[in-house]
């Protein structure tokens, strides 16, 4: 056994709370090129990472596939659903996949272009370590015991902010309760290469030393990684690169990029009309080719001319502070917002920056519409929903609209935390709220496009949020051999394209609410982050104003159509009525108030929602279910309904849900042997409570007691007081006769 085992490597990093992680390679996925497993507390994640050794042709990028699955067994459950297995990634599967993606892409060599695959699995969960902060680390532990080619070590660390204002880093869940700050960050030894998190409007300056301590805490793993490769001993695989031709770039270099240059230089601000000039130029270069020449390399051709386009437009920025569509490096493009924009739904706007269009809806729903949650770290439900979509004519494409892809979730998930932190409490807010985001134009941030539109649509919904949200999206263009970098804000589709720096940043006038950084290069330092991030407050807030010519705050009152709400809190032991045997009374006053009614036991109460489109039916609602929890009280009137009737008298439902019984001899001041003629099912009748039975609880009503009593009437013996009298002279009669006979 100890033989099958021998090559086992364990590396131990301590955390400066005590607590550590543990990395093992060797025992388990052997087959792999590269697989640890990543131990701390009782969380587990076993990483692999395989990469092929065949180059694919015509591959012109990297691929690579980064999935994170969560295992139900890892925390003793069973999945839900008719299949009862793992399926397809969940949405936060889908996150932590492209935290890691994100953070370990640039450090491939830009010419290693073999397919790769990472596969993170969670094999045992702990509450208290959360595994999406240890995803990253786990993934670049596999790839430093494998023989891939990857530039450097790098981790993972989240970041807390606590309301006492300490630093925690890979905090426990009971840590993050009212936490000001959650920041994850991706970094190497040296550079900042991935930030994504929520923030409660806090400032630059705050989000800047959280970054700091995040990145002091990565040292130390990157440290420990270097000391697991030296264990390892794998010497990093040679591997082919595609084909290049030095000669045929310079040809296509001296040749196409003065001209690609001034393209660039002359401002054109349609997207379209941009790229048909562009077009025009490589067109020019392919027409002048030979035709029958079968030694060009027409792949390498195409590579070349889109090299030289991409030198030219960062070039021109870099030279001239000009961007490619005329605008300064902080200027924004032009933005128009309107709401009310669709008339059914509850609220909506139509956000409009430049040639990126956003047209988002806000829908009010009941608890019963709340977002069902069931995975392996977490099950529950969520009352605030936000969907993004990209369809293919926004970027004037022919796409399958095949659902959403991990680009949208990200977005999606992006806009979802900006917003969620100006959200009313939940117990301020009863309704379910979801937002739909359709991208009818793109032209780069759409995502934050989505962010605008979702804050004004919830304006125009009502929806008392704390503040209008406002995101931007910032770029950078960089030369690492001059130094020289230019911060570009609210990128177009191209400057994401062509430029180092994807840095999107939401917030409020008082701070920051959500951000998210991508790179290109191998890492930012702090001095560019800085200047990005009070750049992207200056660009807010020009963004906030031009919002704020649409709708200031939310509007004072719902939409007419929109379903109103209220609260009833009633005693427990009166939840059972208002739902009725089965839920008969619930689903009858639904039916007949076209109203939903929601029933639940919250801190040993019961708590009754009730949702209405107009005032008349949550009046009618209200109305009965105030009658079901009157308590009723004797000497109090009430009008009735016959329920049945008896030979001994009627029962008459007198309250809704509460029957008493109207005694033969209390229905008039007239004796009277039977009700044949005198009552009958369904008929009205006032009644007074006389009586509530003390051990029983039942009700006993009277009639004749709201008449007038006859003149000279007397009242009849009882029954059963003549029986008693009668009993009690037979005794006395036996009495006698006793001492009698004595």
């Amino acid at each position: 056994m100890q033989t099958m085992f021998e090559n086992v490597i364990t590396k131990t990093i301590a955390l400066p709370d005590g607590r550590e992680i543990t990395v093992e390679s060797g025992k388990l996925a052997r087959q792999a090129d590269g697989a640890v497993v990543l131990r701390m507390g009782n969380t587990m994640l076993l990483t692999t990472v395989v990469s092929n050794r065949e180059l694919r042709e015509g591959v012109g990028f990297f691929p690579l596939s980064v999935d994170y699955q969560e295992k139900f067994a890892s925390a003793g459950k069973i999945p839900g659903g008719f299949l009862k297995r793992e399926g397809k990634l969940s949405d936060r599967e889908v996150l932590v996949s492209r935290l890691v993606d994100r953070a370990i892409r640039p450090l491939f060599p830009s010419d290693y272009l073999y397919e790769t695959q990472v596969n993170i699995y969670l094999i045992s969960a702990d509450h208290d370590a959360q595994p999406d902060a240890l995803a990253a680390l786990a993934t670049s532990c596999a790839l430093a015991v494998s023989d891939i080619p990857f530039l450097e070590p790098i981790s993972e660390v989240r970041v807390a902010l606590t309301p006492a204002g300490e630093y925690i880093v890979n905090p426990t869940p009971e840590q993050m309760e009212g936490c000001e700050l959650d920041l994850v960050v991706a970094a190497s030894k040296e550079n900042i290469l991935m930030v994504e998190g929520e923030m409660n409007e806090v400032s630059e300056d705050v989000m800047l030393e959280a970054m700091s301590v995040a990145h002091d805490a990565i040292k130390v793993h990157c440290e420990a990684q270097e000391e697991l490769i030296k264990l390892s001993g794998k010497v990093k695989r040679e591997y082919a690169v595609a084909e290049e031709d030095e000669a045929l770039e310079k040809e296509i270099f001296d040749k196409v990029y003065d001209k690609l240059y001034a393209v660039a230089k002359s401002s054109i601000k349609g997207k379209t009309e941009r790229k048909e000039a562009f077009t025009a130029v490589k067109e020019e270069y392919l027409e002048s080719l030979p035709e029958d020449d079968d030694s060009i390399n027409m792949d390498l051709v195409k590579k070349y001319l889109a090299a030289a386009e991409k030198k030219a437009a960062r070039n021109l920025v870099l030279d001239t502070s000009i961007r490619l569509d005329g605008r300064a490096l902080n200027e924004i493009r032009p933005i128009v917002a309107e709401v009310n924009f669709l008339p059914s739904p509850h609220g909506s706007a139509l956000f409009t920056r430049g040639e990126t269009q956003s047209l988002t809806s806000v829908t009010l729903g009941t608890k019963l519409d709340e977002q069902m949650i069931d995975g392996a770290m977490f099950s529950g439900s969520s009352k605030f929903i936000l969907h993004y979509n990209f369809p293919g004519f926004s970027t004037g494409e022919v796409k399958p609209n095949r659902g959403p892809g991990r680009r949208e979730v990200g977005h999606g998930n992006l806009a979802h935390r900006a917003l969620s932190k100006v959200m009313p409490a939940d117990e301020d807010n009863p309704y379910t709220i979801r937002i739909v985001s359709d991208i009818l134009e793109s032209n780069g941030s759409s995502s934050m496009a989505t962010v605008c539109a979702g804050s004004l649509a919830l304006m125009d919904a009502g929806i008392p949020i704390k503040s209008t949200v406002s995101g931007i999206a910032m770029g950078m263009i960089s030369d690492p051999e001059t130094g020289k970098y230019a911060v570009l804000s609210d990128i177009l589709g191209d400057e994401d394209h062509l430029g180092d720096m994807d840095f999107k940043v939401t917030g409020t006038a008082k701070g920051i609410t959500a951000c998210q950084m991508d790179i290109k290069v191998e890492g930012l330092s702090f001095e560019v982050l800085k200047n990005a991030l009070q750049q992207a407050n200056e660009g807010r807030a020009h963004i906030r104003g031009e919002m704020e010519k649409a709708i200031t705050e939310h509007r004072g009152e719902l939409k007419p159509h929109a379903p109103r709400s209220y609260k009833l809190v009633i005693e427990p032991d009166m939840i059972g009525a208002v739902i009725g045997p089965g839920g008969k009374i619930v689903q009858e006053i639904q039916k007949e108030t076209n109203t939903t009614v929601v029933i639940e036991e919250v801190d040993n109460k019961g708590h009754v929602n009730i949702f209405a489109t107009n005032q008349e039916d949550m009046d009618n609602a209200l109305a009965r279910v105030r009658a079901i929890i009157a308590i009723p009280e004797v000497g109090e009137t009430y009008d009735g309904i016959v329920k049945s009737i008896q030979p001994f008298g009627a029962f008459v439902e007198f309250m809704k849900g509460k029957e008493g019984l109207l005694h033969i001899s209390e229905i008039t001041w007239e004796r009277l042997e039977s009700l044949d003629g005198v009552m009958e099912v369904g008929e009205e009748v006032k009644v007074k409570l006389v009586e509530v039975d003390k051990k029983t609880g039942k009700y006993r009503l009277s009639r004749k007691v709201l008449l007038p009593k006859p003149e000279g009437y007397q009242e009849p013996r009882r029954r059963e007081n003549r029986d008693r009298d009668n009993r009690g002279g037979g005794n006395r009669r036996n009495d006698r006769n006793d001492r009698n006979k004595r």
